[in-house]
């Protein structure tokens, strides 16, 4: 198989307009993540964001698993079922993201949240997750989680990069933003794969546009959001 058959996409036209919405926002960009890159942000802070960044990740296979429900094409399911059960560690309780994102917080002596408090900013993002997948249209659900797919595979990788460059993680103790990085685009592949036979019908278009717009939106102002809690003003 050619190289170019490797990496040809499932949804050209979704993945291209779900680059322009990231670029938009300039999520990558974020002053979270600048300020973990150039060490301006505290290992205490740091740790503190991440605490609470467990809710997030804990939450996501919810509005994920009710609007596989609301897909209408059985075929279109398929992928977005693996990936639910991924997030469940393939069946493996141990595996479960759930899990390896609590072995993550111990790796930078974290606490493992149990009956803390939520931040109104996590429990902000998790709304807007559920009335997309629940209450919208299914386009605007599917497109949303693309996006922010998408976006984390970036955003993993970035992560995982600094908490080893700066020292507070070694190398072969890196987990779970190790295991994102790798399988977050295909992720997002598949979310967009589902959406990708729609984009011709102009009315369809616009919700997945939607989708894509608010997901990118969400996501990048979540991390915004994160960061002034855990460490004020951008420095």
């Amino acid at each position: 198989m050619s190289d170019k058959k490797k990496t040809a996409s499932r949804a050209p036209r979704v993945a291209a307009c779900a680059e322009k919405a990231l670029k938009r926002v300039r999520i990558m960009d974020n002053p979270y993540f600048r300020a973990l890159e150039s060490g301006t942000m505290s290992l205490a802070e740091f740790r503190r964001s991440q605490q609470q960044f467990f809710f997030a990740v804990t939450f996501f296979p919810r509005p994920m698993a009710a609007l596989l429900a609301r897909i209408p094409d059985p075929a279109a399911r398929l992928d977005i079922l693996h990936n639910l059960v991924e997030e469940h560690g393939e069946f493996r309780k141990k595996a479960f993201h759930h899990n390896t994102f609590q072995n993550f917080l111990r790796s930078i002596h974290g606490r493992i949240p149990r009956k803390e408090p939520l931040w109104p900013e996590v429990r902000a993002f998790n709304a807007v997750l559920t009335a997309a997948c629940v209450l919208d249209e299914y386009e605007v659900g599917v497109a949303c989680m693309g996006v922010i797919e998408r976006a984390f595979a970036s955003i993993s990788a970035l992560i995982g990069r600094a908490v080893v460059e700066r020292g507070w993680v070694a190398q072969p103790r890196l987990v779970h933003y190790k295991l994102h990085a790798e399988i977050d685009a295909r992720h997002a592949e598949e979310f967009f794969a589902v959406v990708e036979r729609s984009w011709s019908d102009p009315r369809r278009r616009y919700l997945i546009v939607q989708g894509l717009d608010m997901g990118a939106y969400a996501f990048d102002r979540f991390y915004r959001d994160l960061y002034l809690h855990a460490c004020g003003e951008p420095k």
